[in-house]
């Protein structure tokens, strides 16, 4: 399925987290969104991989997505080599998809900055011809596919980011996405153990990041990423 824009995460979560907003506003304005999650999270403290699994199909279903698809890499293990490119390759080539966006460039868990590196790597490989893959459905040799631009969302670190996208009016959609992780965050009643994302705190954190972005680009609510190139413009007046 070709797709304008995918998503990618090391765990069910982290593109919600990460982006959740703009993908609803790219979703409401027609555009096709897919999502992978490297992982099932079955490391995480809370839940498990079964409930990460429900959670992360109700959280697409609230975003509208077009796909969701897992990996199955081994949560806190998997590493940025040949095996595990290839396979984002295959993926990449699949849905050829315009722009991805993937993890923080650096993070407190160390997941997110391999999953980073891991799928910034295979967008660029998965523009060479010479590397061959084979379509997943058709048996057949897959054509070479290089997104137009990677984009990373920001998570646990506050990252200065290159570029912030006005997300206002899609904050609701967002938090209904991630708090369909029922067993990750905040919930008075739960008798899991407490971690740095379960807190009232965190989930607050998450609407007051988007308000200080928005605070600072003149709207309501926003987004940050980092870049891998320059961002390029045709008019001065593109810019807000």
């Amino acid at each position: 399925m070709k797709l304008d824009i995918l998503a990618i995460g090391a765990h069910p979560d982290d593109v919600e987290l990460g982006c959740g907003a703009t993908l609803a506003k790219e979703v409401a304005k027609g555009k096709k969104v897919g999502i992978i999650d490297l992982t099932r999270g079955e490391l995480g403290t809370r839940g498990t991989a079964e409930t990460r699994d429900e959670e992360a199909f109700n959280s697409a279903k609230i975003l509208g997505v077009s796909s969701r698809a897992n990996m199955g890499f081994a949560d806190g293990f998997f590493v940025n080599d040949k095996e595990h490119q290839l396979e984002i390759i295959k993926l990449i080539r699949f849905h050829q998809p315009e722009i991805v966006i993937c993890n923080a460039i650096d993070d407190r868990h160390i997941d997110h900055g391999k999953g980073s590196r891991l799928v910034s790597d295979a967008c660029f490989l998965s523009g060479l011809r010479k590397i061959e893959t084979v379509h997943k459905d058709k048996n057949s040799k897959q054509d070479a596919w290089r997104p137009k631009a990677v984009y990373h969302y920001i998570q646990w670190k506050d990252i200065e980011p290159d570029i912030v996208v006005d997300v206002t009016g899609f904050m609701d959609k967002k938090m209904e996405s991630v708090l369909a992780y029922k067993t990750q965050f905040f919930d008075p009643k739960s008798n899991e153990p407490e971690t740095p994302i379960s807190s009232k705190n965190f989930t607050d954190s998450i609407i007051y990041r988007a308000r200080n972005l928005g605070r600072l680009i003149g709207v309501e609510h926003a987004e940050g990423y980092n870049v891998e190139r320059y961002p390029a413009v045709d008019s001065l007046f593109d810019l807000k």
